[in-house]
């Protein structure tokens, strides 16, 4: 089973999430493209997501999560604690996504964007796609 995390490749903060991740995902259960990406548009057109989605998505078991939902799946996946805050998902859907749309919407102000992409390791550079 594929599971893919879609980013935003120019964003610091994205960028400090996906490696926060891959630290976290010792078995390597995702898969990494980001949203600008020729392979990150065409999955998004695949799950018929919206044109102008700016945000994180995971693509799992022939299912597209956004934003919260999406960021909180992730975490069911991870090691140790951090799988902890999967059960937030009984919070409503747009309860979290107000304070999801808070971090997105400031996350170019507060962490800055990226000049150029990050150089993963040889054996980080599998996991993306």
């Amino acid at each position: 089973m594929d599971r893919i995390i879609l980013f935003d490749g120019e964003c610091n903060f994205c960028d400090l999430s996906v490696q926060f991740i891959i630290k976290r995902d010792p078995n390597g259960l995702f898969k990494f493209a980001s949203l600008q990406s020729d392979i990150g548009k065409e999955l998004l057109h695949k799950y018929n997501a919206p044109d102008d989605l700016d945000s994180f998505v995971l693509l799992e078991d022939n299912h597209c999560y956004f934003k919260s939902s999406a960021a909180l799946q992730v975490c069911k996946n991870l090691k140790g604690a951090w799988k902890l805050p999967y059960c937030l998902l009984v919070v409503p859907k747009p309860l979290r996504d107000f304070f999801y749309e808070i971090i997105a919407k400031n996350r170019y102000k507060w962490f800055g964007k990226k000049e150029s992409c990050m150089l993963p390791t040889p054996e980080e550079r599998k996991r993306f796609l």
